[in-house]
């Protein structure tokens, strides 16, 4: 089973609803370990939300985010497509504080997605634009 699903919003945190709901397209049949899908979903809305408060927090709101997940058969692929300044994911990662360890209201995302995530990584791209690629096997 592959199942490709692709969406383009604004960089606006007010779009969180709208991108949660479109990632339901994927979730036919659904996933039977409804945590998995719980993780999947945590997935996608922290690492939209670093999109939009970091990478694209000195751009116009209208700044296009592009998101697209694929549905293999037993794993979801998602990838965000941002702008602006170049960022080391891994760096980021070993810099911050384990989740245990930090109790600050911010910061935290990065870790709660590579602690649930199979993969996770952060490249540029050949259109100078940036992709974050995440994957979760169910």
């Amino acid at each position: 089973m592959n199942h490709h699903i692709h969406l383009k919003v604004n960089t606006d945190l007010a779009a969180s609803s709208q991108v949660l709901s479109w990632f339901e397209l994927i979730n036919q049949p659904p996933i039977p370990d409804k945590q998995i899908w719980w993780q999947c979903q945590t997935l996608l809305i922290e690492g939209f939300a670093n999109i939009v408060e970091h990478a694209h927090k000195n751009l116009p709101i209208e700044t296009p985010i592009e998101i697209e997940v694929l549905r293999l058969d037993k794993q979801i692929e998602i990838r965000i497509w941002s702008q602006g300044e170049p960022f080391n994911l891994e760096q980021q990662l070993r810099e911050t504080s384990t989740l245990e360890e930090n109790d600050q209201e911010r910061g935290r995302g990065l870790k709660i997605m590579s602690t649930i995530a199979d993969n996770l990584s952060y490249e540029p791209t050949a259109d100078n634009r940036y992709c974050l690629f995440i994957s979760k096997c169910y």
